[in-house]
């Protein structure tokens, strides 16, 4: 019996592989297409908006309530935030505009967010990873004292925007009033998600409240894994570990049972 399942399993995975990548490539040619840079939007499109942002913050000489430059400071903070919001906005009547590809048996309603998961994810990624390098380059930014800690806190923020973005999605297909409503809430949960500010510079009691927000935990461990010794983090996996998961379980019942409503067109 063993030895039967195993190639339907093996068959299985380089069908779904073959989904993926027609997918993102569908994706990549409809959002790019093939004139000027094409896909290379991908990854400079991201490092474009978190090098005004660097620049802005820059020349107005924001407080972030740390001794931390000002240009690290914005780079992991800004990365992190078009990390865990574009996730959200790229699913979001996602489906509705693949629908046609509905009529596929080997197409599901998963495969729509996880290929547009992954291009935000690739994106966000480059992005973050290849301006680090450059501002280590010009002596604008110190090697992390943790590399290992960068990932995770990266990896852990990545995870949370993308259980949130398959939730989303999948009630956005039901419901309409999700595309309405995660826009300005986005706006809203920005300036509390941690690219703003260290969380051991807040009193205390505002410290109670932004850690309620998943996010900051990822932000502050990325900091930490940059800045270690200069800077204080607090953050705490033992919390935002379970809410991802937890709002994973969520994220795949909802995009099931909206996947047993979809009509092609």
């Amino acid at each position: 019996m063993a030895s039967a399942a195993q190639p339907s399993l093996v068959a299985s995975l380089r069908v779904q592989r073959r989904v993926l990548g027609a997918l993102l490539i569908r994706e990549l040619l409809t959002r790019y297409g093939r004139h000027n840079i094409g896909f290379l939007w991908l990854f400079v499109e991201p490092m474009v908006f978190t090098l005004g942002v660097t620049a802005l913050w820059t020349a107005t000489k924001s407080v972030h309530g740390s001794d931390l430059p000002i240009v690290a400071f914005a780079l992991t903070g800004y990365s992190s935030v078009l990390l865990w919001r574009n996730m959200p906005g790229r699913c979001i009547g996602a489906l509705e505009a693949n629908l046609s590809l509905m009529y596929h048996r080997n197409i599901k309603a998963l495969d729509v967010y996880i290929a547009r998961l992954m291009i935000e994810f690739s994106g966000a990624t480059i992005s973050f990873f290849t301006l680090a390098l450059f501002f280590i380059m010009i002596g604008w930014l110190e090697p992390p004292e943790d590399f290992l800690k960068v990932v995770g806190g990266w990896l852990l923020i990545a995870w949370f925007g993308a259980a949130l973005a398959v939730a989303l999605g999948a009630l956005s297909h039901e419901y309409e009033i999700i595309d309405k409503l995660w826009h300005p809430a986005s706006y809203l949960i920005f300036p509390l998600s941690g690219s703003a500010f260290l969380v051991a510079a807040l009193p205390p009691f505002a410290q109670e409240i932004v850690l309620y927000i998943p996010m900051v935990h990822g932000v502050e461990l990325v900091r930490d894994g940059f800045f270690g010794s200069k800077a204080r983090a607090i953050y705490d996996l033992s919390y935002v570990i379970p809410c991802s998961l937890v709002l994973s379980v969520v994220a795949l019942m909802v995009a099931r049972w909206v996947e047993g409503r979809v009509v092609p067109q």
